[in-house]
């Protein structure tokens, strides 16, 4: 039996990438991204419902999100599914997060460029399977309608 933990994301980040380095100098950065789901009930009436998700982005990726990400810009983010357990003053403490293999970004607000397409900033490149980057490039474009 073969098993696959794949994940596909995008959404607009709610928080600014908090970047840090490991001992052995790879940059790691926490990102938070909100994810919405619009549907109509069997009323008519329109909902939408967001899901919050922590990502965790290695090497040139989390130094290129710590440099030119902010709270509200919208990404792509690709990765797979990690589960982490700690115990914190005698409590079993669990979360689940995006472990990301690549994150591209997907805009800019009109209020950070002053119109029109925004310059040109990296983005980041498939990594290798330890969850480092390979590369960094991309081409930027205005989205005037974040949430955040």
């Amino acid at each position: 039996m073969a098993y696959l933990n794949k994940v596909l994301l995008i959404g607009n980040l709610t928080r600014d990438p908090e970047v840090r380095y490991t001992p052995s100098g790879t940059a790691v950065a926490d990102l938070g991204l909100a994810v919405s789901r619009r549907y109509r009930t069997e009323g008519g009436e329109d909902r939408e419902e967001v899901c919050f998700v922590n990502l965790v982005v290695w090497g040139k990726q989390a130094e290129a999100a710590g440099k030119y990400l902010k709270k509200g810009r919208p990404i792509f983010a690709e990765g797979r599914l990690q589960y982490d357990t700690w115990e914190k003053n005698g409590e079993k403490r669990s979360t689940l997060k995006v472990n990301c293999e690549r994150i591209q970004f997907l805009g800019t607000s009109g209020k950070e460029s002053g119109g029109g397409a925004g310059p040109a900033e990296p983005r980041a490149a498939p990594s290798e399977p330890a969850g480092e980057p390979k590369s960094a490039g991309s081409n930027e474009m205005e989205n005037d309608d974040v949430p955040f």
